[in-house]
């Protein structure tokens, strides 16, 4: 498995930006999938975004598509989700997960990822 450690997050005004970067720990980061999921207070914890392990393929959730974009360096072990346009409602705590690349790896699962992050709140003021 992999260690995953989260920055970025912050308290920004809706239209705003930010970039979330995540960390991984590992030589072998390159044949990971990853992927970003949110929760909110109350809520359960939701897909935002997912990236294959050669970049080649990247999945989005509705609610963030136009307005985020995940990405990844494999020679820096890190992976980015950019956020734009941001809204109140993109308040919550973003965590990066990661799974080994593999057959019937569905993104937007979070029982599809075994290595978890501790996370990073992001606040978005109207």
């Amino acid at each position: 498995q992999v260690q995953l450690v989260e920055s970025g997050g912050g308290l920004v005004q809706a239209g705003g930006s930010l970039r979330l970067s995540c960390a991984a720990s590992g030589r072998t980061f390159s044949t990971y999938v990853m992927g970003w999921f949110r929760q909110a207070p109350g809520k359960e914890r939701e897909f935002v975004a997912a990236i294959s392990w050669s970049a080649g393929s990247t999945y989005y959730a509705d609610s963030v598509k136009g307005r985020c974009t995940i990405s990844r360096d494999n020679a820096l072990n890190t992976v980015y989700l950019q956020m734009n346009s941001l809204k109140p409602e993109d308040t919550a705590v973003y965590y990066c997960a990661a799974n080994p690349a593999g057959a019937g790896w569905r993104p937007q699962y979070s029982n599809n990822y075994k290595s978890w992050g501790q996370g990073t709140q992001v606040t978005v003021s109207s």
